[in-house]
Order: C-alpha cells, then structure tokens, then sequence
C-alpha cells in the first residue's frame, strides 16, 4: 500500500504524523512562491482524517443478476453503487480485467459502472465481474450474460421402429447445443418416399422428448422419410439429417425372452460385409469410427455396424482384442458380436442391435417415471454383467451412462456396450493404463497405478451418484480440474440433490467411491448390499417418489457439448443454469487480488480541492472558519499556514477539523487583529501536493 510511505513515529495519536515541510510551494491564486522560514523546516504535527467508522461500506444499489440478449443484439451491463468518492471499479471476464476495445466499451464514475458489449455472440456468454472499491472498502458482484441463438439441429436423423402397418416410434438425438436457451420442443417433418419433390408436412410441432409414437397420418406399404426440428425460445433449427426410407410393412419385431443364441465369432476375410448386410443410417459417432444401422439381407435381422476408420496395424489389432474379449463375454447383460469383416478397405464388427437408446436419455423422458425403486433395478443389472466379465477376469475400464443402454423403448432392459478399452488382466503382469472419461475413471488410472475390478466399481459408483441425483460428483470446469477432484476423491452428497434419496442408497455410493482400492464393494458385495436385497427396496413414500429430472437433463447436454467440440460453451452454459445465488459467489482469490491491485492504481491520485475557501472578513472577539474539500488516494495529510508559517494547533483558539469525507476545517475562535492574514491550507501524499488559500481579515471594534 502506498498510503503507508508517509512514515509515522510511534507514540503518534492517529489524527497526528510528522511533516518536513517541502521546499517553495505554490499559491493556487497568485502561482508565486511562499517564502521558506525556519518553521516549516522544522518536524510539525499534521491532521490526518478522523477514521470515526461512520461512512458506510460501498454497496451496490438496484444490482440485477442475470441479463438476455438474442446474438446481434448489445448487451448492456450497468452497476450503480454507493460509496465514499473517489470509487474505481473494473469488470473482469474468464479470470482478465475487460479493456476498452471494439467489442468491449466502458463507462465509469464514482456512482456506476456499465460495460456494453457489442454485436453479442454465445461466445460472450458467462460471468461478468465487476469489482469496486473507495477509500475504505471493496464489493463485488456477478452479473450472467446469456446470448441466445436458435438451436442446432438435432445431433442424429430419427431412427423409426415400426410397430405395425399403421404405426412407429421415432427416436432421435437432442442439438448439440440448445443455442443458450433450453428445447423446449420438437417439429416432426414426414416427407413420402419416393417423390419428384420433396414436400414436407409437419407430423407434430408439441413433442416435449426425443421420442414420438406416430399412430395416424401413414398408410399401409407407404415409404416415408422423417426430419426433426428443435425450437427454444428464439425459434426454431434448421431440420436434421433426413432418416433413411421406412416401408410402413414390418408387423413390428416381437419381444420375447427366449435364451440368446450366443455365437463364437472368427473374422471373415474373404467376403465383403454388403455380401450380407445391408447398410442403413449413421446412428453415432466414436473415436474408433461410426456405427450404423444395418439388416442382415437373408434374414432381415436388424443389427449395428461398428466401422473401424484406421487401416494401421495397430487399430486393426485393436479391433481384434476387443472382438477376441467380446467372444468371452457371452451374457444377457452384455451386449453381443454377431460377426466381423476384415478386408483391406475396412474393418467392420456386426454387433448386436439394442433399439432403446441411452438409460439416461430414456429416464429424462416425460412419460417416465424415474424413483429409487427403479434405479436399484437398472444399478442391479449394470452389476449382473461387470459380475460376468469380473469372474473373467475382464475389466471394463469405461463405464460411464452413454456405455449403459435400453434393449428397447417400452421395457426396463438394459445391457452394456463399447469393451474397446476392456482388457483382460494377468496376475502376474500389473496393468497399467492411461485412458478412460475424467469424470468416471479411478484414481488408480490418474495416478497411473494397477487397475483391478474395482476400478471398475468405482466408475459404477459415479453412475449410481449420477442416477439418483442428476449430478456429477467430480465434474470440475475443466478436466484438469475434475482430475484433481477425482485424485483427491473429494465429493459429497449435495443436500438439495439427496433429499429425497434413502440413507441405504447413500451407503452404496460411499462404499463404492472410496479411494482405497481395498475398501471399495465387489460386485458380489454390492449385490448383497441392502439397498439392493429387496425386489423393490420397500414401499415408502421416498423409494416410490418420482425423482426431479431437471439436473439430469442438463448432465446430459453438458455431455453432448463437450462430444461436438463446445466445452467452453458448454461449461458457461452450465454457470448461466446454475442456482441463482451461485452468481454472487466470490471469484477465485488469485482473480480478486489481480482486481484489487488494479483498482488500487486506478484510486491513487494527488491531492486537490473540490471546494476552496472564501476570503472572510469578521468583527473582532467572534468566530472565524475557513472550509474546504480534499480529494486524493492515499489520504493526504494537511497543514495550515498563515503569511507562510506554520500555524500552531496548539492554540486553545485555533482548531483543525479534517473528517472521513475529506471535509477539513480550520476555526478560528474569539478572533484579534492580529488573526488578520492569508491563510493556506496544504494537502500532501506520496503523490504530490496542494495548495489553497483565503484571506481573513478581523475589523477592529470601536472603543
């Protein structure tokens, strides 16, 4: 702090330092100098301002938290504040103090702020900080700029499954960014296949999910293509990528539960895969390649293809590990390889179809009642399989909610896919491995330490915290920072999220998310768990209460950001859906420092007088006063002078009065001739120094 250069002696009352008058200062009337004496070379007490405590801390006045602006529009950030002048403030956005510049413009005073951003982007989005602070004191506050777009198409064409010659259901993938503003529906476009133009016609613009039943508007043996539409609050999205033709002539696939007929797969390298099957529409994308959806041509079986997009050596050997596993791995909770093609152009794997889509997706539909009871169930079948491949001695190592899907769109089936990182572990050869998603690996993978099936027990244990509660418990904002929350296995059970969750559900997770290898549940031991002996739990209000999908919905749009490359935005749109009280939380301390010590250099300034005084005249033996303004960072410290001396304070009839507010007051009481002079009042910090004066002038009374 530069207020402390001005050195004070100890033993010196706090209104009082030591002053070593500076050498011909100016007067501000007459600009010639005042004649050194002896007395101003002399060590003088000075006035310092009385810290009496009674000015108020800077506040913020009428402060709003949240602002909406459409992309193109300007957005205006206005903060009004109240404090003791002078008051410097700055805005601070992504951790940097906002500059004036082309995009950015401010407009400050000693009342408010306002930072006005031009031609608003999503990119714009996020927290704005403005920091202020006065002589005294400092405050801060957030305010959430939200600039919304239309949405994105939808992330995937919808995929139909007919139900019979006059029905189907429709499933598709939400956008993979909402446009800052949430879905609120979906327009379902049907065109008839084969056309000389294509004429679209809406089947509905009110569906609420990602799924729709068309049971009217199709004809028997008729071929149609569908499209989707998203709509938010600013419109509606380009249409989707179109579906492949659907003929209205399947009776539906029958749903039975007969024993799987498990095969032992050896890849094929003589025929082609379209010698076989026929390839249908693209349902995902991967970092292995695609997968589409394919009929097998005798049969008509439908089934997925997994295209392998390397021809290098080692994504080929990739691909047959996970096949030689997959041939290992033969449970109704896992899913299956039917066959495999290898021909120099591409390797494919023909898995089995599952038409449900991801639990997750399926829970946060509306017509689906997701309570406790329910997730035990899925979190029961989810340990029946990794029970499977544990006493394989295969691990998993990805499990996470995309890599758990529905057999289909009606039941409560679910079964495990992607074993592309799975591995099968050799007792006398640790396993090591540096792979998986930040928020559901161990910290044995961070910590590139030997994995073992409790590793995988442990992702199980985020799905679980996930599943009943909607949130992640390691997600940080950035994977850097989730890592380092999983490495420390810090988390919590957030109160509001767990309200509704029994205590046996909570003892689940725990025993489950524990650093310590050893400690963490087998599968065998989270199957005999409480929470999961009984069929449906109990009967209780709580286990049978549907629980909120709000913050379910918003995991998994985050997930589908940070798939498409829109992280950052995502991770802003996610600060923009948080609590609203999360928008005054204090920014980080690093962050504060740099404002405070930026605010600091913008307050310091030399000293000057806002208000001067006036020359007097008074009859002799009455009062006289003399007033003015000082202005100035650090607090000036003042001395009066009359005809260039020092004035002495110690008077009994002269007083100094210099308050909080930078007032200063020199009265003159019972007053003489010889009190007649010109008296100056000098203010002085490290800065600088200032000069005003004003005559008085005692009339004498007639004897």
């Amino acid at each position: 702090m530069l207020s402390g250069v001005l050195n004070s002696p100890q033993n010196v009352p706090d209104d009082m330092s030591v002053f070593k008058g500076p050498q011909s200062p100016q007067t501000p009337q007459t600009g010639s100098p005042i004649t050194s004496s002896p007395a101003l070379k002399r060590e003088v007490p000075v006035k310092r301002r009385s810290s009496s405590g009674t000015a108020p801390p800077l506040q913020f006045v009428d402060r709003f938290d949240r602002l909406e602006v459409h992309v193109g529009e300007t957005a205006h950030l206005t903060c009004v504040f109240k404090g003791s002048s002078p008051v410097a403030s700055c805005w601070v956005y992504n951790k940097k103090e906002v500059v004036e510049s082309s995009k950015f413009h401010i407009k400050s005073s000693n009342e408010s702020s306002s930072l006005v951003i031009s031609k608003a982007l999503p990119e714009d989005s996020g927290r704005y900080t403005i920091f202020v602070r006065d002589r005294k004191s400092s405050a801060q506050h957030t305010v959430t700029l939200n600039v919304i777009d239309l949405p994105q198409p939808p992330a995937s064409c919808p995929v139909a499954h007919v139900l019979s010659p006059h029905s189907l259901v429709l499933s598709w993938s939400g956008p993979s960014y909402d446009g800052g503003s949430a879905v609120t529906e979906y327009v379902v476009e049907v065109c008839e296949s084969p056309s000389a133009t294509d004429q679209w016609r809406e089947l509905t613009a009110q569906c609420k999910s990602t799924s729709l039943r068309v049971t009217s508007g199709l004809q028997p043996q008729g071929e149609y293509r569908f499209r989707v539409r998203a709509c938010n609050a600013v419109g509606v999205s380009e249409p989707s990528q179109e579906s492949q033709p659907i003929r209205m002539d399947n009776q539906g696939e029958p749903c039975d539960d007969k024993p799987v007929e498990y095969v032992t797969v050896t890849i094929n390298t003589v025929d082609k895969l379209t010698d076989h099957y026929n390839v249908l529409e693209k349902l995902g994308v991967g970092k292995f390649g695609q997968v589409f959806r394919m009929t097998h041509k005798e049969t008509g079986r439908v089934c997925a293809g997994k295209f392998y997009k390397g021809r290098r050596t080692k994504e080929r050997e990739a691909a047959r590990k996970e096949i030689e596993l997959m041939n290992l791995l033969h449970h109704p909770k896992l899913v299956q390889c039917l066959a495999a093609y290898d021909n120099k152009a591409e390797m494919v794997m023909v898995m089995e179809y599952v038409a449900g889509g991801e639990l997750f997706e399926r829970i946060v539909d509306d017509s689906y009642e997701h309570t406790e009871v329910s997730s035990v169930g899925y979190m029961r079948q989810i340990l029946e399989g990794i029970q499977y491949m544990h006493q394989k001695n295969i691990v998993h190592l990805d499990l996470k909610p995309e890599n758990i899907v529905c057999m289909d769109r009606t039941g409560i089936r679910i079964k495990i896919i992607d074993f592309g990182l799975a591995s099968k572990l050799d007792p006398n050869t640790p396993l090591k491995v540096m792979h998986g998603t930040p928020e559901f690996v161990a910290p044995e993978v961070i910590n590139f330490e030997a994995v073992c099936p409790a590793t995988d027990m442990w992702s199980i244990g985020v799905i679980c915290y996930i599943l009943l509660s909607g949130e992640s418990p390691f997600q940080g904002e950035s994977d850097t920072e989730t890592l380092a929350l999983v490495t420390a296995a810090q988390w919590e059970f957030d109160e509001e999220s767990f309200q509704d969750i029994t205590d046996m559900a909570k003892d689940f997770i725990s025993s489950l998310l524990s650093k310590e290898v050893r400690r963490r549940m087998t599968c065998e031991e989270a199957l005999a768990h409480s929470w999961l002996a009984y069929t449906s739990v109990d009967n209780s209000s709580n286990t049978t209460k549907n629980l909120s999908k709000d913050k379910m919905k918003k995991f998994l749009t985050r997930q589908k950001w940070k798939k498409t490359g829109k992280a950052l935005l995502a991770l802003k749109r996610m600060a923009i859906l948080s609590k609203p009280e999360a928008s005054a939380s204090l920014s980080p301390v690093d962050e504060t420092e740099q404002a405070m010590q930026s605010l600091e250099l913008k307050l310091q300034c030399k000293p000057a007088f806002s208000k001067t005084p006036s020359d007097l005249t008074v009859p002799q033996g009455s009062r006289a006063q003399l007033s003015c303004l000082i202005t100035g960072y650090p607090d000036p410290e003042v001395v009066w002078l009359k005809d260039s001396e020092l004035l002495e304070l110690q008077e009994e009839c002269v007083k100094v009065d210099y308050e909080e507010d930078g007032s200063c007051t020199l009265t003159l009481e019972n007053v003489s001739p010889h009190h007649t002079g010109l008296y100056s009042c000098k203010a002085t910090n490290a800065l600088g120094e200032a000069l005003c004066s004003a005559t008085v002038t005692v009339e004498k009374k007639d004897t």
